[in-house]
């Protein structure tokens, strides 16, 4: 794998490859609906590491139906209350889905430790029930893939700069997101520390260099492929079938419906 010195990948190479990986992923969406599998696919990182990039190029192209995200909001008053991995449980798969985890259960690791949202007793408690849990799930036939996208110090405050300037992005940045670059070290010491509690051969972690984002792209989507024993499914066979004749039906005049103005008539 190439490392954070490697070159950027060029856009050409990038946008051809991507394209025949997500032809693959279709392909892997159909197994696991034709095979009723239930896949959780968990995507971790700092703020700007290029989650969800990745995770929409994975989706691109697949069926809501079939492989849907999961961004939970912090949780409410009543969800505080609730055993932690709760909330989590009932976003999982059903046979024949693909759930994706724009970040998860693993936010106590990270930023509720870090930014003291969680008592250091509520965070040991996750550290030692979190690889439980996740043996409970792959034991009950779940194939679940862990992701980490490791962004550097540098790249990371470029990303966040970029984002202020661009009225498209700057949704994205958060109080909490800049104050993310006054803890670098916290969030390092809390990552290791995750790493070591919870990479288990059961569910290990897979780290993605991330500082070129197509690269990162390619790599994880590469792995995730590779990591699975899916096939290609036939399609059925499908034929257009013939428009009967007409039967007189007359459409009702225009004036009678409102459209929508042609602005593209005035560029």
């Amino acid at each position: 794998m190439a490392g954070k010195g490697a070159a950027r990948l060029p856009r050409k190479v990038y946008e051809q490859e991507l394209l025949r990986l997500q032809t693959e992923l279709v392909k892997l969406q159909e197994w696991v609906r034709a095979e009723g599998v239930r896949l959780v696919v968990v995507f971790e990182g700092r703020d700007a590491a290029g989650k969800g990039g990745t995770i929409k190029r994975v989706a691109e192209h697949l069926n809501p139906r079939v492989a849907r995200i999961a961004a939970l909001p912090k949780p409410t008053e009543r969800e505080r209350t609730q055993w932690y991995f709760q909330r989590y449980v009932e976003h999982l798969p059903a046979a024949g889905e693909i759930v994706l985890f724009d970040r998860s259960w693993y936010n106590r690791a990270g930023v509720e430790h870090v930014m003291g949202f969680c008592t250091q007793e509520e965070y040991r408690l996750f550290l030692r029930q979190c690889p439980i849990f996740e043996r409970m799930l792959v034991e009950d036939g779940i194939m679940l893939r862990k992701y980490w996208f490791s962004v550097s110090d540098t790249e990371q405050q470029e990303r966040f700069r970029r984002r202020l300037q661009d009225p498209l992005r700057r949704w994205k940045l958060s109080p909490m997101d800049l104050e993310s670059l006054t803890r670098w070290e916290a969030y390092s010491r809390a990552k290791d520390e995750m790493l070591v509690h919870t990479d288990v051969s059961e569910a290990p972690w897979y780290v993605v260099e991330s500082d070129d984002k197509r690269r990162a792209r390619l790599n994880m989507i590469a792995h995730l492929l590779g990591s699975l024993p899916y096939r290609e499914v036939p399609p059925p066979v499908l034929e257009l079938p013939a428009r009967p004749p007409a039967t007189g039906y007359q459409r009702p005049p225009r004036d009678l419906q409102t459209y929508v103005p042609d602005h593209a008539a005035s560029l």
